[in-house]
This record gives C-alpha cells, structure tokens and sequence, in this order.
C-alpha cells in the first residue's frame, strides 16, 4: 500500500469519527434548555466508575428516590461490586421486606429482603404508584440513563434544574413544579435535593451539586453494570487483533516475497536474462 493510499485512508477514518462525535453542548428535548455537559470518570475507553462516588449516589438513592422510584433491575448483591461490603449490603437489604411463600401452610408471609433480591419496589402496583403522586407514575430508574437523551446529563441537569418560581407569563398547570431542563418545563415531581439533604458517610460536602453528580453516577451504574467489564474485554480484543494483525502482514510479506523472488529466478525473467547474455557472448 502507498503512502498516498495510507495518508487518504487515515483522512477518511479521521473524517468519519469527528462527524459521528457528540457535540460539547448536549440538546434537550421539547424545547427545554440544553442540558449541561458534565465530564464523568466512566466515559471513554479506559473510564471507570468512582466507588466513593457511587456508595454516595447509593446512598442518594436509598434515602431520597426510593420512596417514589424502583430500580428493579438490581439486586441487593450487586451493592458488593460498587464497594459495600457483603455485612453492609445485607444490612441496606433487611430494612426492606419482601413478600414470599407459600409457606407449608400455603400461606404467603413477609420476610427482610435478602442478598438475592431484586431492589424491593416502593409500591405494590402502578395503580398504588399513581394515587401516592396524584396521578402521576414514577418511572423505573433502572435503565434511565440509556432510556432518556442525554444520559447522566440528563439526570443531572434534571436535579439541578428547578427554580422558585417559573418565568414571567408561563404557567404552571396545577400540581407540577417548573424545570428549565424538562421537556415542557412542568414536572410532577417536586425538588427532591437541595444543599445538605443527605448528610454523606464520608464527609464530602453535601451541596446540590454534589448530590447530583452522585445520584447520576450511581444511575449509570444501574443501567451499565458491566461497563467496565467490557471495556476490559474490549481492550483485550483490540490488542489481540493488533498482534494477530502484524502476524499476518510479516506472513504476507514472507509469502510474497519468496513468490517473488520465485518468479524471477524459475520463471521467463530467467530465459530472457540467459537470451541477453548469449547475444552480448557472439561475436561481432
């Protein structure tokens, strides 16, 4: 391959990825304002969850949205992978109860929630769900970061972005809240952080901010478990296919040149080379 055909190769690769790549500000949806655009650690190929982070997010949620939200995707288990320890998952798990059964008496009976279930929902049925939040349904939070545009962004901007009051000469239907974020700016769901809500374990400054970085992280968690597994494997696979790769050019090269090199020495090169000395032997 020439170094021209390489250098137009390159430009078209380059080309291509920058036009596929996101824009620094992020649009949000239904005329909101867009969202912010916050660098979180899990993004890229080498990226990986913060720990600290996500018990915090955890705790966010466990204190603040599961009242209202289920993330019934996750089981208790899966607190060990963030950094729990197996004693503090368990013990986040006995203070929900789960209905089991039958029993041998046929009967079903509550139990605390065990390492082996699933997060225990706020509420029976969405019939329940709606009549505690006049009439409106709280979402599923387990997946959220994939099932709305913007991804963490998207929960950030959402708990960031409430006011006081709405702006001059909109207005609010009865029951919502204003969030300049939120796609028609009128939300069911009131503020849920404010500066020092939750009061953190390990002593990080409980802002608003702060609240909210954690809580997204913690939700991309949910709807990424395996992020950093793949990100390993997919590293693996890339160097594999390097190594593998140069494997097949060195035997490219090999081959080639000894098809080459046949050629020249068996082939009709040979013939003429010995006509050529054979007229330069006659003499004149």
């Amino acid at each position: 391959m020439s170094m021209r055909n390489i250098i137009i190769g390159a430009s078209l690769v380059a080309s291509i990825a920058f036009s596929v790549m996101p824009s620094t500000t992020i649009a949000a949806e239904g005329g909101a304002e867009p969202l912010p655009n916050h660098k979180w650690g899990y993004e890229g190929i080498f990226g990986s969850f913060d720990s600290t982070q996500l018990k915090r997010g955890a705790q966010i949620y466990f204190e603040v949205c599961a009242g209202c939200h289920s993330i019934e995707m996750v089981y208790y288990r899966n607190l060990v992978d963030i950094g729990f320890s197996e004693d503090e998952a368990k013990a986040i798990a006995s203070e929900y109860e789960v209905q089991d059964g039958p029993n041998d008496e046929g009967e079903m009976f509550s139990r605390p929630a065990r390492l082996s279930d699933r997060f225990v929902k706020p509420f029976a049925n969405e019939n329940a769900a709606r009549s505690a939040n006049g009439g409106a349904f709280p979402p599923d939070l387990s997946v959220i970061t994939k099932a709305r545009h913007g991804g963490a962004n998207y929960v950030y901007g959402l708990m960031t972005g409430y006011m006081e009051e709405a702006p001059e000469g909109f207005e609010l239907s009865e029951g919502t809240y204003y969030n300049k974020y939120f796609a028609g700016h009128q939300i069911f769901m009131a503020q849920p952080l404010f500066d020092e809500a939750v009061e953190y374990t390990d002593g990080t400054e409980a802002t608003l901010d702060q609240h909210a970085k954690d809580v997204a992280a913690f939700l991309a968690w949910t709807s990424n478990p395996e992020l950093e597994e793949r990100k390993r494997l997919g590293v693996k696979v890339i160097l594999y296919l390097i190594i593998l790769t140069s494997m097949f050019y060195v035997l490219k090269r090999r081959i080639w040149n000894r098809i080459c090199l046949d050629e020249y020495t068996h082939g009709p090169y040979v013939e003429e080379f010995e006509t050529e000395i054979n007229k330069n032997k006659r003499p004149n």
